[in-house]
This record gives structure tokens, sequence and C-alpha cells, in this order.
């Protein structure tokens, strides 16, 4: 019978020596060459080097090693083809049944501080990547990735050889991970010219709409602990289109209300958020969990039926109960709660019948703060194509010099409108938003002026029962004021303080009349400040 070969070149050496040993066990043979012969050798594992192979050593600094004919053609030979069996016999060349290979971390060296040309060519891998393409193409067991070694060697251990789609499995990961590698050198040498993006399937679901269904998220593979992969679904049905797009915004709104009041208060507050078709309808700071939600839900009782709700602390029987009764008149009915974590308690409460509130588990928000801004540039399909822009990470700061205040500083106002700016930032511009003391009341968003932008705010307010809180409210502004009409219209309501970017030829008008009543405004440039975001 004809002997079978395991050829193995890796980067990360992590558990290779075991899984080089329950192969040798089953009687394989072991190719490899470099450091990683050396360390199968110290293991005292039997090791054919890669020299005896291909008639000779390292060459070139060690650049080429396995780029070989000999390697190549025991990748590529086809085993149902007698004649291709007999070639290699006369060349003294083995069937390569198995490679194991992973390739140098060429995105670490581009993303160092220090890279440079040289540095990311010298961690540029070539013979790892042609080698599991000719595996691949040969239909050999390929595996790159270390986490896929077990099962292979389960399969061989229980049946001597691995499937055909289990191989076409492994297959189409060595192509995804060359085709992603490839890219990232291409896009470094390019300096901005070219974009690749490469996403592995994690989930299917539902379309936004029924004709647009099944959709499906992608991971890029970050190591952003609050990636959308890394949220548990520990209740009801399988999130939506929709329901992913949400928990995306209300991330992004949670992250910024605690980068802001870390950078202006020094601890963040315990948060909660509630969130309808991409825009906040409730938002809650609070110095405990219990006003926080209450708060949050109570913002807009009307529009956060259906909607998710996230916080950053864990949902307990008390909460869960809190929730559940906020609504006057009739049970919370949420689409969703997403949390640190959930008591089995709470996960009863909260319950709906065929799985229509998903509870959705992520310890990581626990620690939400400023370090947790997503860096990712944001992406939007556009026809024909993409558009790429820089991630919102703009913090508002009292004490930036660039700030420029009218009227008497007001502390208490400032706490409020760190939760405004946050809300504002992060729903569909143009938007008003209106917060009173650390609790959003009303949120005018999408409106195509800024005075319909106003007045929606103030309705929505009035119409959550909150119209007596708009006295000594604040108001943030997405972007200047281009008229008075705007912050006249918020102060006739009772509005004490404003935050508002300044760039219109009537900034002088609008900081006069904030002054001339008694209401404090605080600017900064729109080239620095403005929020909009949603487009």
């Amino acid at each position: 019978m004809r002997p079978k070969y395991a050829l193995i070149s890796v980067f990360n050496k992590t558990g290779v020596a075991d899984d080089a040993r329950r192969l040798v066990k089953m009687g394989w043979k072991i190719i490899s060459s470099g450091g990683t012969a050396k360390m199968l050798m110290e293991a005292k594992i039997p090791v054919i080097n890669v020299a005896e192979l291909v008639g000779g050593g390292a060459i070139l600094g060690h650049r080429v090693v396995t780029l070989s004919r000999e390697v190549h053609a025991g990748l590529l030979a086809d085993p149902n083809k007698p004649e291709d069996l007999k070639e290699l016999d006369s060349l003294v060349i083995p069937l390569i049944d198995l490679v194991r290979c992973d390739f140098y971390p060429l995105w670490a060296a581009i993303t160092d501080p220090k890279a440079t040309l040289a540095s990311v060519i010298e961690k540029t891998d070539i013979g790892g990547p042609c080698m599991v393409r000719s595996g691949a193409k040969g239909l050999r067991i390929v595996v790159c990735k270390q986490e896929n070694m077990e099962k292979v060697l389960q399969e061989l251990e229980a049946t001597g050889d691995v499937s055909i789609e289990h191989r076409q499995e492994l297959r189409a990961r060595a192509e995804y991970e060359v085709a992603k590698y490839i890219g990232q050198s291409a896009m470094f040498h390019g300096a901005g010219k070219f974009k690749v993006i490469a996403g592995e399937k994690v989930c299917e679901f539902k379309g936004e709409n029924g004709p647009q269904t099944p959709a499906a998220l992608f991971s890029t593979g970050s190591s952003d602990p609050l990636a959308l992969e890394n949220f548990k679904l520990i209740e009801g049905s399988a999130p939506s289109y929709n329901n992913w797009c949400d928990v995306d915004r209300l991330l992004q709104t949670m992250t910024h209300i605690n980068a802001a009041r870390e950078l202006n208060i020094g601890f963040p507050p315990f948060v909660a958020l509630g969130v309808k078709h991409g825009n906040a309808c409730g938002a809650a700071t609070a110095d405990n969990v219990f006003d926080a939600v209450r708060n949050a839900i109570q913002g807009d009782t009307r529009a956060i039926f259906g909607g998710i709700v996230m916080t950053n602390f864990p949902i307990t029987v008390d909460i869960a109960t809190i929730m559940r009764a906020s609504v006057p008149n009739e049970k919370a009915l949420f689409d969703g709660v997403v949390a640190p974590e959930f008591s089995n308690d709470a996960i009863e409460i909260l319950a709906r019948k065929k799985g229509k509130c998903r509870l959705m588990a992520n310890p990581a928000l626990a620690d939400c703060n400023f370090a947790f801004l997503d860096e990712t540039p944001r992406l939007r399909q556009v026809r024909g194509g993409f558009m790429v822009q820089p991630n919102y990470n703009f913090v508002l700061n009292f004490l930036d010099p660039n700030m420029t205040m009218f009227g008497p500083r007001n502390f208490a106002a400032q706490n409020s409108l760190l939760l405004a700016w946050a809300v504002c930032a992060t729903s569909n511009s143009n938007t008003i938003t209106i917060v009173k003391d650390g609790m959003l009341i009303g949120n005018g968003v999408g409106q195509q002026d800024r005075v319909g932008a106003a007045k929606l705010a103030i309705k929505r307010a009035i119409d959550a029962g909150h119209g007596k809180k708009l006295e000594g409210a604040v108001a943030c502004s997405d972007s200047f004021f281009p008229f008075p009409d705007g912050p006249k219209c918020l102060i006739q309501d009772g509005i004490k303080a404003i935050f508002s970017t300044s760039g219109s030829i009537n900034d002088k008008e609008i900081q006069d009349l904030c002054v001339e009543n008694g209401v404090t405004l605080y600017q900064m440039p729109d080239a620095e400040a403005r929020g909009f975001f949603g487009h």
C-alpha cells in the first residue's frame, strides 16, 4: 500500500507536534523544513526534510524552500490517474496527501506603526500560499487554521480518510485564507488604490423585507469583543437583518455615550438604550441600574414597543420586572434585549411567545468604554461599487480649545448634553435631540430641515408625556442652525442649554438670541464636530 505523506510548514507551531504525533501513530510520514522540522525533531517525531525531497536545502536566505516542482507535483498529481502515479514513482516524488500550513503574519507587519516597505515584504509569505493553493487544487486535505485540524484527525482515526465533502470544505477555506492574505498585500502596496473585503458567513436570517430573504452576517475576523458575531442568542428566534442593524446602531450610541462620559467626567455610568428602526427612542444614564432602565423605556413608551433595549449591566429578575412594567397600562413587549448577561428568572420574564423577544448576551458590554469606539471604516454599497469613510469617532469634550460658550456655564446641563450629543450624533441626520436630567425625552430624526427636526423633537417629547420636562431641558443639534427659527423653537418650549456646531452666516444672531433668553449655547466648528450619521 502506498504510504501517506503530510507536508507540515507552519508559523504558529502551537499544537503541531501533538498533531504530527497522531499522524505518525496512524502510519503517516511527515515532510517538513526549517523551524517546523527542527521543532518536530526536537519532539522526537520522525521527519523527512524537504531538502531530501527537492535535492537541496533552502536557498536565497530561506526565501525558497517549498517552491519546487517536486513539492507541487506531489500536491497536484491526480491520485486517480495511473499515469500520474507512475510519473511520480519514476521521479521518486511522494504523493502528498495532507498539507498543514499557515502563513507569516502579514497583517501584523502591515499594521505595525514602524512598518516599512522592506519589513512588510520580509513578512510576505509566498511558499505557504502557493503550497496551500496547490493542495486545494489537488483536493488534498488542506489545513491552514489550527482549529480545523482536530476534526480532520478525528475523521482519519475513525475511518482512515477524509470525505470528499470535508475536503471540499477545507479547499474553500484554503482559497479564502489565501485570497484574504493576498488582498492585504494588495491594499498595502496599492496605498489606498485597492480595497479588498473578505468575510466568513456567521449566520443566515430573514432579510429587511420578505423578498430580500435570505440575508446573512459575515465576519471579517475582527478581534473586536463587541463584533456582532460575539453576541450569543440565549432566548428567542434568530435575529433578523433589521434586528442586527439595530444592535449595531445601539453599539455605536452606547460606546459614544461612555466615551463622552469618560472623557468629561471620568467614569462610565449605568446606561440603558432603546432603539426602533435604527434610531434611539429611549436613552438614560443614571447612578443606579433601575433608574437607567426605567427612564430609557419611559422616554417614549409608544416607540419602544417592539424595539430593542441594550444595557451595559446584567439583567436580573428585578430589572426584568421593571422593564416589563415600565409601559403604563400594558406589559412592555420588546423585539429584543441585549445585555452582558441574564439571570434565568429574567429570561423567563422577558421571553415572548414564538420566540419574538430575542435575548442576546455579550459580557464585553459591561466593560464598554472609550477604548471600544469602533475604529473600522464604514462601508456603503452603491450602484456599481461601494464607498468607504472612517468611522465617526469624534467625542464631545467641553474642555476642547475650540469649544465656545455663550452664556453661563452649567455643569448639570453639560452632563445631560453629553447624552444628548451621543444620541444625536448616532441618529439619522438631520437630528435634534432633547434630554432632561440624563433621560432622552425627544429625538427628532431624519428631517430635511433643521427647524423641522426641532419641532419634531418637541412633538415627540409632548406625545410621550414629557411636555412639562421640556422646561430646563437641553438640546443637541447635529450641525449648525442655518437660521434662528430652530433655536427659537427650542427656547420657546423651555430649553435652557444647546449644543450645536458653528458655521452659519447667522451664527452671531443665533448666539445673541440664546444669551438674551438666558440659554447657554455651546458651539464647536462644524468641520470638527458635525454629527451627521446614517445617510
